[in-house]
């Protein structure tokens, strides 16, 4: 059996007296792609957020690719990395914002590339080349030049997935792509992803998009007050849900 490319086993994570997450585990193949569902304040984003340890974990571990996100074991004890480290691991998990977070200072170039040659120390000839080949990808070649606040949202969502993707990442992780975008621009953003998910991209992807999850998803994961009630294919938690909470939520979201 191939070795997960992420795997949380036991994760909990509390704000204050509010438990937000309630012991996850989970496991994602190389290449799959899961969507996570559930309604608002169900943990979904901050269980994206532990993944590359934008957000600390209480307990339980996250791992990347076999390798122990923020921390390092010793013995029986897990010790923080330093930031540095952190930073470095980060580096290969590709995040993409519900808010797009361009810099409005830089260039859409300048966006994608800042990255791959602060963070990674790659050539910058090389990365300028294979920003515009990522442009070209998501539909932006002509707009290379452009500051974000001259682009459409949509526009903005597709520079910041080229940005994730000048990584060249081992996962990307969405956290609602879509949903501050005006509805005639979710689809361009929507098509850019369905073409990362038939590339063999690994994804986990934060949406209420049910159609997306329909076409794209390998696994559809249901949380509700921070746990796992319900994981499948697509058509068997979309279509026969086997919960009752999982049943009332598509529901409501399909009305």
């Amino acid at each position: 059996m191939t070795a997960p490319m992420v795997e949380l086993r036991g994760v909990h994570k509390s704000f204050g007296p509010l438990a937000v997450l309630r012991g996850i585990d989970l496991s994602v193949a190389p290449g799959e792609v899961t969507v996570l569902l559930g309604p608002s304040g169900s943990g979904k984003s901050t269980l994206l957020r532990t993944i590359n340890h934008l957000e600390k974990v209480d307990r339980g571990v996250v791992r990347v690719d076999g390798e122990l996100i923020g921390y390092r074991r010793s013995g029986n004890r897990l010790h923080e990395l330093p930031e540095r480290l952190v930073l470095r691991q980060r580096s290969r998990i590709g995040f993409v914002f519900q808010s797009f977070n361009l810099f409005g200072h830089l260039t859409v170039l300048e966006n994608i590339v800042e990255a791959p040659i602060s963070a990674q120390g790659r050539d910058r000839a090389t990365v300028v080349a294979e920003a515009h080949a990522l442009l070209e990808r998501v539909g932006l070649a002509d707009k290379a030049d452009e500051y974000p606040r001259r682009l459409s949202g949509g526009q903005q969502q597709r520079v910041a997935i080229a940005r994730a993707l000048a990584l060249r990442p081992a996962l990307l992780l969405f956290d609602e792509p879509t949903s501050a975008l005006d509805p005639e621009l979710v689809g361009e953003v929507l098509d850019v992803m369905r073409d990362l998910a038939g590339s063999g991209t690994t994804m986990i992807v934060v949406t209420h998009e049910i159609g997306f999850a329909r076409e794209a998803a390998d696994t559809v994961v249901f949380l509700d007050e921070g746990r796992i009630v319900e994981q499948g294919p697509p058509d068997q938690v979309l279509d026969a849900p086997r919960e009752v909470r999982t049943r009332a939520f598509l529901s409501a979201v399909r009305h």
